[in-house]
């Protein structure tokens, strides 16, 4: 419970930009916190739209806000330090090992991909992965889970990204396949026909689901049906078992009247005649 706790404060004390313990930390208006290096260079890269941004919460601040170390920070971080444990956050953003899906533009190590863009076909840490967030020409980007597998959005012929599904051919294509070889075909976007695929794949979980639910309602019936049996078969195994106690108690009586007529026949027939 004790190593849970100290993980839990190493996050709290970590940079979300270089994600390691906050160095020189300071507080900007919004509430969240980073190393004084970190945040001064996110917004000199913004100082060129004269507005200045939170990297977390994209709160955005004009003029510019003074930035001063924040003294009770820096004396939590320097008492966690002496833990000698890493910081938690690099648990979610550390070097990749086999599995993992490495981040393309990281040089040297690679870091673990947090997002793949569909559009870029390229695979990003947290760092790398912020011009996603701040800039308007990444808008419109489409980003999912890492992946491996993007480069299969590449057509293999034109080197284009298939952004287009060939009905007559149930395949995906580029726009250049939909000119050339697939000219003439019923297409669509590949948007379309993912959004179609996934309405007809609900359809289908829907009907599934309502199968599933009228199975068990016959499996309730057909319970309830057995349950009606067992307790006719006991009542009538019950009624059978009085009966034949019945019988056997008739049966008694009849052997003991029969028993007391033959006495009295034979103490009849030996007495003396006077």
């Amino acid at each position: 419970m004790e190593q849970k706790g100290v993980q839990l404060n190493q996050k709290t004390f970590s940079c979300s930009i270089c994600l390691a313990l906050l160095k020189d930390p300071v507080t900007i208006p919004c509430g969240h916190s980073y190393c004084m290096s970190c945040i001064q260079t996110h917004w000199d890269e913004e100082d060129g739209k004269n507005i200045h941004s939170c990297p977390q919460c994209r709160q955005t601040f004009t003029p510019r806000p003074v930035l001063v170390k924040s003294t009770m920070l820096a004396d939590l971080v320097e008492q966690l330090k002496k833990t000698g444990l890493e910081p938690a956050a690099a648990a979610d953003h550390c070097y990749t090992g086999a599995e993992g899906v490495v981040c393309d533009f990281c040089t040297g190590r690679k870091l673990k991909a947090v997002k793949s863009c569909l559009v870029c076909l390229v695979s990003y840490c947290h760092k790398h992965l912020q011009p996603h967030y701040e800039s308007a020409a990444f808008k419109k980007h489409k980003l999912v889970d890492p992946s491996e597998k993007l480069q299969e959005n590449i057509c293999s012929r034109h080197d284009e990204v298939m952004k287009m599904f060939c009905c007559t051919d149930h395949q995906c294509i580029c726009y250049l396949c939909s000119v050339d070889e697939h000219k003439g075909h019923d297409t669509v976007s590949s948007a379309a026909e993912r959004t179609e695929r996934q309405t007809e794949l609900e359809v289908s979980r829907q009907k599934i689901q309502q199968r599933i639910k009228d199975k068990q309602e016959d499996v309730k019936v057909l319970q309830q049906e057995v349950e009606t049996i067992r307790r006719s078969a006991d009542e009538a195994v019950e009624k059978n078992h009085k009966i034949l106690t019945e019988l056997i108690r008739l049966m008694e009586e009849r052997r003991r009247d029969i028993r007391s007529h033959s006495d009295f026949l034979v103490r009849i027939l030996i007495v003396p005649t006077m």
